[in-house]
Formats: C-alpha cells, sequence, structure tokens
C-alpha cells in the first residue's frame, strides 16, 4: 500500500488515505467457485475447510440476522449462500466521515465435490458467523474376490 495525495482520484477526503491499488479489482474466487459468479457479490468472505467427515463453510457476516440469510443446494450439487444486507438508516443531521461496511445483496456459490449428502445439509448462526456443514457420503470400497488359479 502507499500514500497517495487527493488529487490523483476525486474518491479520497484526505491526502493522507491509503490507497489500496486492488479495491476495484474484480476478484473471481479462484478454480473451486462457479462460472457466472459476480464480482461484486464477492464481499462477504467464506472460509471452507475439508475434514473427514464433512465439507464445513463459515461465513462472516456481522449485523445480519439468520432470517435474511438463504443457504440453497442447486442442481444437484452448488452450494448458494445469498441475503441482503440491510442498508443503516440515515438522519437529516449526519454527517458521514467515512463509509467502509458494505450493504445490499450478496450470493457466494461453491460447486460441491461428488462425495457429499445434499440432502443431510445444515446450517446454524451464531454470533454473526454463519456455519454450513455438508456431510460426506462414504466412499464404498470395491469388493475384491480372490480367483483360485488351477492347473
Amino acid at each position: 500500500m502507499s500514500l497517495i495525495p487527493s488529487f490523483f482520484s476525486g474518491r479520497r477526503n484526505n491526502m493522507f488515505d491509503l490507497w489500496d491499488p486492488f479495491q476495484d479489482f474484480p476478484f473471481t474466487g479462484g478454480a473451486l467457485s462457479v462460472p457466472g459468479e459476480t464480482a461484486s457479490f464477492a464481499n462477504t468472505r467464506i472460509d471452507w475447510k475439508e475434514t473427514p467427515e464433512a465439507h464445513v463453510f463459515k461465513a462472516d457476516l456481522p449485523g445480519v440476522k439468520k432470517e435474511e440469510v438463504k443457504v440453497e443446494v442447486e442442481e444437484g450439487r452448488i452450494l448458494q449462500i445469498s441475503g441482503d444486507r440491510s442498508v443503516e438508516e440515515e438522519e437529516k443531521n449526519d454527517k458521514w466521515h467515512r463509509v467502509e461496511r458494505s450493504s445490499g445483496q450478496f450470493m457466494r456459490r461453491f460447486r460441491l465435490p461428488e462425495n457429499v449428502k445434499v440432502e443431510e445439509v445444515k446450517a446454524a448462526m451464531e454470533n454473526g458467523v454463519l456455519t454450513v456443514t455438508v456431510p460426506k457420503a462414504e466412499v464404498k470400497k470395491p469388493d475384491v474376490k480372490a480367483i483360485d488359479i488351477s492347473g
């Protein structure tokens, strides 16, 4: 990061504001994301970890009520987490100095692997963190039958 004076961009209010070179860069989410995921909705941070029993997704959703969040499985194996962050009401005499928290709709989509039980997906919200657990299906080992060789 570097310090860029305000005359280089009309968006900065102070010449000592830090300039983020990646602020408007359209990140796509990498190889695990679903094509068509809109970068403007990708501001919700989500961790995805795999345990021996399940795939666990954790989303930071501070200030969002569980009624404002939807967790769905689409087209078989696409996990979609979406919702709406309410805009804070402005009062007539308020003077904003900085607005950094995002509001509006958000959506993240993930293609799940083949070894999951989509009918057993569970979601829970606690302290502004949404946890979605997708259990794994047991991988059946192929039956091997030994054949006696005659002769």
